[in-house]
């Protein structure tokens, strides 16, 4: 791995550790500040806020910055988030620096995605996806037991000093190997006159289908992992005890997917993500079949963890293949998309497990139907793009 990809996938690991690690701390954050495990939850709601609305804006104002600068900008910003958090004496100011700090994470997401896109040799652009976005597996299966583990035995603050000191530390990595001419947008696109010239990009009908897939695909297997701790123990019948280890094998399955998504979508895009689809479905569709069996749930744990970030290097290259006059703008629309269709997931999941026939039971069903969505979405796409392979030159 270049040192350069290597510096942005170490800030991905930090931003990564940064949303996911406040759910293993909520107790103590809770009773330090006097508030409620429910109020204490909203912590995860600001953070995705900030990422829902900064995707767009931030990245819309940004627009044309040069990269480097804009990167680290980015990362320093992300920094003072996680300071204020550190040292927020009330819960509103707490609210408030989880918000700063996800505000620029769709827009760095995109920004570093479309320069390691730049850097990628020709035919090789979702493998270097999967490089960069191995920091987000990192950040689930190490960081964010590591940042709970240091909340829980020291003080919950001293997680997110940590977390800046890691996000500052990759900071510099990133200043010291970015050269700046590699930050610059891939190969291909062309810039915009104006904010508005690039919004112009997603009256296209490839790029609203390529949003699409993302969500669609993305939301039924991210309904699942919601509630996962509950399904291995009450549906699969693990003990407690048994739930960290069974996550270290989903996240060990996510970084072997990641790598294989991003190797498949470079020899055929469309048809590897429909294919993988496919068998995300199928998966999803044996674990509601046979997933009381606990040799068998803990298999397709690997193997739903695998496929589940199989798909993410192809769904990003394919955004950045769609929108190519702006496909930072895109790329970060892309994710905080991908945010809305997190929170539906959890709202729709509470709302399986409450009032459908079988209850929890039933939700890796749900989780296949809704993923079939993705897959007619991707049938569709890949239709599109042959009909104008057919076409005449």
């Amino acid at each position: 791995m270049p040192l350069s990809v290597l510096s942005l996938m170490l800030v991905v690991f930090s931003f990564t550790t940064g949303e996911f690690v406040i759910a293993g701390i909520l107790p103590e954050v809770a009773a330090d500040l006097s508030v409620s495990i429910s109020e204490a939850g909203l912590l995860v709601t600001a953070y995705a806020m900030g990422m829902i609305v900064g995707g767009p804006v931030v990245t819309a104002l940004t627009a044309r910055f040069a990269r480097k600068p804009l990167l680290l900008g980015l990362i320093v910003v992300s920094v003072a988030g996680n300071l204020g958090s550190f040292v927020a004496p009330s819960y509103a100011l707490l609210l408030a620096s989880r918000f700063l700090a996800g505000l620029v994470v769709a827009t760095f997401f995109a920004a570093a995605i479309t320069t390691v896109v730049g850097m990628a040799t020709a035919g090789r652009e979702a493998s270097m996806v999967a490089k960069l976005t191995l920091g987000m597996n990192l950040g689930m299966i190490l960081g964010t037991p590591i940042g709970t583990f240091i909340g829980q035995h020291f003080d919950w603050r001293a997680t997110f000093l940590a977390i800046a000191l890691s996000s500052a530390a990759a900071l510099l990595l990133v200043w010291r190997a970015l050269p700046a001419r590699s930050a610059q947008p891939p190969t291909g696109t062309t810039a915009t006159a104006s904010v508005f010239g690039e919004l112009r990009v997603f009256a296209r009908r490839d790029v609203q289908l390529a949003i699409a897939l993302t969500v669609l695909g993305n939301v039924g297997v991210v309904t699942v992992f919601t509630f996962i701790a509950p399904l291995l123990t009450e549906v699969s019948g693990f003990a407690g005890e048994a739930v960290p280890v069974l996550l270290l094998v989903y996240g060990v399955g996510a970084v072997a997917g990641n790598f294989l998504g991003g190797w498949l979508s470079d020899r055929a895009q469309m048809p590897s993500l429909a294919g993988m689809l496919a068998a995300l479905a199928g998966s999803l569709t044996l674990f509601w079949l046979i997933g009381h069996i606990g040799s068998v749930a803990a298999v397709l744990t690997f193997l739903v963890g695998a496929l589940a970030f199989a798909i993410i290097p192809g769904m990003q290259t394919r955004v950045l293949a769609t929108a190519t006059s702006a496909p930072t703008l895109a790329i970060a629309v892309n994710a905080s998309a991908f945010q809305v269709a997190a929170a539906f997931a959890s709202w729709l999941g509470g709302r399986v497990i409450n009032t459908a026939p079988g209850g929890l039971h039933t939700l890796p069903l749900v989780g296949a139907l809704l993923t079939l969505t993705g897959l007619a979405v991707a049938l569709h796409s890949l239709r599109r793009d042959r009909r104008r392979e057919l076409l005449p030159a």
